[in-house]
């Protein structure tokens, strides 16, 4: 993994929904040059995912959020775009959700609380 993040243009949908935390995390990512689409539940993600002219290369999602749980969001989006890629975020330490479909299906996952660049770093990671 390099030890600086680098940047990128592709589409990012972020479903966060702790109003804050979507805030530092959009800016951030648009800092690296990302165009941010952002969404406070799960539901409100998949109707932007649907919604979206360019295709989103990632969806950053928490795997708890209200009206749609993360494990819905990813099965929803996979049945019709397949090849999308997702990055799940969560509060949960992984032991905690080691029986949670995250960890089972070997998908990539940040720890909350993160660093901001540890962010930009796994979010290029994830799409290389």
């Amino acid at each position: 993994m390099p030890e600086y993040a680098t940047g990128g243009t592709e589409t990012i949908l972020l479903v966060e929904d702790d109003p804050d935390l979507r805030f530092l995390m959009s800016e951030v990512l648009k800092e690296y040059g990302y165009i941010v689409v952002s969404a406070c539940d799960g539901e409100e993600g998949l109707q932007k995912f649907e919604k979206q002219d360019s295709p989103i290369s990632l969806v950053i999602a928490d795997v708890v959020t209200p009206r749609m749980k993360g494990s819905e969001l990813y099965n929803k989006i996979h049945q019709a775009r397949p090849d999308t890629k997702f990055l799940f975020v969560s509060g949960y330490q992984a032991n905690e959700i080691s029986h949670n479909f995250v960890l089972d299906k070997g998908l990539n996952f940040l720890a909350k609380p993160f660093d901001l660049d540890e962010l930009a770093i796994k979010v290029r990671e994830v799409l290389q």
